[in-house]
């Protein structure tokens, strides 16, 4: 009689420590961003297929496996999540949260710009540049603040050399002043082969390989990204619009990592710059968050 009560009891220990235990939830499906193309439109035969046009109507070519499919890549995202990291990319965190901030919408879109980029391993996945994320990121910075409509001008400007330019434009020295720090310099043990140590840790806990030019040195950065913001987009990859709001919501300092990242990846050409690991941009965001 005894050791039946002594049974009874362990699993009745057993059953209340399950049930305590927290339930990782998939991601709701309708909150993820959607790509916004289709894989596999007209291939050029090299393995090349169209993806989203660039300024001048043209489809920038992205890998024809590019995008995955809808219910791989949702599987992706959910173990993502469910991790808090991205899992082929450990130094990657990301969160979902579901309600409809700003900031919630930016780490949702973050969490799945991530998740694709990373897809088979650090840096190996499909780019973000092949879908329609940087579009829904600009219009996520464009709306209203979170909860009011859109805030009047303040009473007083700032100082002249220091204003925004009338188009709302952010000027240069408000670019140069705000721009997010790289993070890292170049260099970093060269193999050899021209690629070197970038700022971010792969699984195997080394630095993930960079080209050694990557990432520019500061100055030049700058210069690339205060192009951009003049111009509303990167000046070498026009379709991908840039924003570069000045106040110091946590919104505004996502979206000027945003434009920093644009201006990154498109610095000599469309997609043709400098990965995102070769800095410590990807950190900076997530600590927003």
């Amino acid at each position: 009689m005894k050791f039946s009560t002594f049974v009874l009891s362990a699993a009745a220990l057993f059953a209340a420590s399950t049930i305590s235990r927290p339930i990782k939830r998939d991601v709701n499906p309708a909150l993820v961003p959607p790509f916004g193309i289709q894989a596999g439109v007209n291939p050029d035969g090299t393995g090349n297929c169209d993806g989203i046009p660039d300024a001048n109507g043209k489809p920038i070519l992205i890998p024809c496996a590019c995008p995955p499919d809808e219910a791989s890549f949702l599987a992706s995202l959910n173990a993502n999540v469910a991790a808090g990291h991205v899992i082929n990319n450990p130094s990657v965190q990301l969160s979902f949260p579901e309600d409809s901030s700003k900031a919630s919408q930016s780490a949702r879109l973050n969490a799945a710009a991530t998740t694709l980029q990373n897809l088979h391993g650090p840096g190996q996945g499909c780019p973000v540049a092949g879908t329609t994320f940087s579009a829904q990121q600009q219009a996520i910075n464009a709306e209203p603040a979170d909860g009011t409509a859109p805030a009047a001008p303040a009473a007083a400007p700032p100082p002249a050399n220091n204003a925004a330019s009338s188009s709302g434009t952010a000027t240069p020295a408000q670019v140069a002043a705000l721009a997010p720090s790289l993070g890292f310099t170049a260099g970093k043990n060269p193999t050899g082969t021209g690629n070197c140590d970038g700022a971010v840790n792969g699984p195997d806990g080394k630095p993930i390989a960079v080209p050694c030019a990557c990432p520019p040195d500061q100055a030049d950065f700058i210069t690339a990204l205060q192009a951009d913001v003049a111009a509303g987009h990167a000046v070498n990859n026009p379709s991908v619009q840039v924003t570069f709001p000045i106040d110091n919501s946590v919104a505004s300092q996502s979206a000027r990592i945003e434009a920093a990242i644009i201006a990154l990846q498109n610095l000599h050409g469309p997609g043709q710059g400098c990965p995102v690991v070769s800095t410590t941009l990807s950190a900076q965001q997530q600590a927003l968050q």
